[in-house]
C-alpha cells in the first residue's frame, strides 16, 4: 500500500481526524474551526496568571510544572476575564490530541491575535519547544498568552491560535526553483520575483497617505470576541512616511503592509519567516500562516498584501520602502483542499491592503 503524500493536512483530512477522535474536545468541535489547512483552537474554562513563562521539558507535564509556580487561577466562564498587558498567562485549551505516529503538529497565533499584539504560543506535555506537538502526541494542549499593547477580554471558547498537522519526518518546503516555475505559470506575487529560501517580502512605505499604524499606550480593554466594536483612532496612531522612510522606536508595536500583493495557490500554504536576524533591529509577524487561496482573485492576479506585525527591539531602526522584511516559506498540502481562504467562515482578510484587526471599524466610522 502506498503511503499518503507528505505535506500539510488539508481540511478534509482534518475533518476525518475529528471524526475519528484523534482531535477531540469536551464539547463538539465546530465546523467553522476547520480552516483550509488548519484548525482553530479554543480556550477552556480557566487560565492561570504567572510570573514567568516556562516549558515543561521532556520529563514533565504542564499541570505538574504549573503547580510548582503557585499560579493565580482566573475563571474564563461566562463573561470571561480581562488578561492584563505585560502579564503571562497559561490556559488549557478545549481540544486535545491523540495523533498517530505518522502525524506531527505546529501552531501559530491567528491573524487577529497577532494584529492585537497578543503573544501566544502552544505548549504540550513533555514539550521542549513552543508551538510544536511531536509525532504521535497524545495529551492535552495548553497555550501561553501575554498581551503586549492592550489588555484583552477573553472567555471560554475564544480562539487565539491555530494548529496545523503534517506528515511526520523532515518538513517539506517548496524549493526556489519550483517556486520560480510556479510563478511562471501563475504569478505568486505582482512585480519581480525575489527568492531566498522562499519568497522575499518587502515593506511598503512609498504610497501616499497612511502607510501604517502604531499602537497607542494605555488604550482601553479590547474584547477579542467583538469584531467591529472599536474606533480605530482610540487605539492606533496613523503613520505617514512622505519620504518612504520610518524609524521604528524600541518596544513600540506597528502594523505595516508588504509592498507587493501576493497569491497562495490552492495546493500550497505558506508561513512568514524571518529573512535574517542580522538585517535589522525588529521582529516581524507573530501570526505568519497563509492558507491556500489567500490573495486569490477571479482574474488570477495576486490580490492581497501581507500585513506585517512589527515590534522594534533594542535601538531605533530606520526602515525604508522596499526593504526586505521577511520571506514566505511555501509548503505543499498532502491532498486537495475542499475550500480555499475566503470561501468559508472566519476569513476576514481576503483581498486586504493595510488593515487592522477585525475588531476595529474603518478610520472615522461611528
Amino acid at each position: 500500500m502506498s503511503s499518503p503524500p507528505s505535506g500539510l493536512l488539508p481540511r478534509p483530512r482534518l475533518a476525518a481526524l475529528v471524526e475519528a477522535g484523534a482531535i477531540a474536545a469536551g464539547r463538539e468541535i465546530e465546523p467553522s474551526q476547520i480552516q483550509p489547512a488548519s484548525l482553530d483552537l479554543r480556550l477552556g474554562k480557566e487560565a492561570f496568571r504567572l510570573r514567568a513563562s516556562f516549558l515543561p521539558g521532556r520529563g514533565a507535564h504542564v499541570r505538574e510544572r504549573l503547580e510548582t509556580l503557585s499560579p493565580e487561577r482566573v475563571s474564563l466562564e461566562g463573561e470571561g476575564a480581562v488578561l492584563e498587558k505585560g502579564i503571562v498567562y497559561i490556559a488549557p485549551l478545549a481540544e486535545r490530541l491523540a495523533l498517530p505516529e505518522t502525524l506531527a503538529g505546529g501552531a501559530n497565533p491567528k491573524s487577529s491575535t497577532g494584529r492585537l499584539d497578543i503573544f501566544v504560543r502552544l505548549i504540550v506535555d513533555r514539550g521542549a519547544a513552543f508551538d510544536e506537538a511531536p509525532a504521535g502526541y497524545h495529551g492535552p494542549l495548553w497555550v501561553e498568552i501575554s498581551p503586549r499593547s492592550f489588555s484583552v477580554r477573553v472567555r471560554e471558547g475564544t480562539r487565539l491560535n491555530q494548529l496545523r498537522l503534517r506528515e511526520a519526518g523532515p518538513r517539506m518546503t517548496v524549493s526556489d526553483d519550483l517556486l520560480r516555475a510556479r510563478h511562471a505559470e501563475a504569478a505568486l506575487v505582482e512585480g519581480p520575483l525575489e527568492l531566498r529560501d522562499g519568497l522575499v517580502v518587502h515593506v511598503g512605505l512609498a504610497q501616499a497617505g497612511v502607510v501604517g499604524f502604531r499602537a497607542v499606550k494605555n488604550g482601553s480593554v479590547i474584547d477579542v470576541d467583538r469584531p467591529g466594536a472599536y474606533a480605530a483612532e482610540d487605539f492606533w496612531e496613523p503613520i505617514r512616511a512622505p519620504a518612504g522612510r520610518l524609524i521604528l522606536d524600541p518596544d513600540e508595536f506597528y502594523i505595516l503592509a508588504s509592498r507587493e500583493r501576493m497569491h497562495i495557490p490552492a495546493d500550497l500554504a505558506a508561513e512568514m519567516a524571518a529573512i535574517d536576524p542580522a538585517l535589522g533591529e525588529f521582529r516581524v509577524h507573530y501570526a505568519g500562516f497563509f492558507d491556500p487561496g489567500f490573495g486569490w482573485t477571479p482574474s488570477g492576479a495576486p490580490g492581497a498584501r501581507a500585513v506585517l506585525e512589527v515590534r522594534g527591539r533594542d535601538v531605533p531602526f530606520l526602515l525604508e520602502d522596499g526593504q526586505p522584511i521577511g520571506r514566505l516559506v511555501f509548503e505543499p498540502l498532502s491532498g486537495a483542499a475542499d475550500a480555499l481562504y475566503g470561501a468559508i467562515g472566519g476569513s476576514n482578510y481576503q483581498g486586504q491592503g493595510l488593515k487592522l484587526s477585525k475588531h476595529f471599524r474603518n478610520w472615522g466610522e461611528t
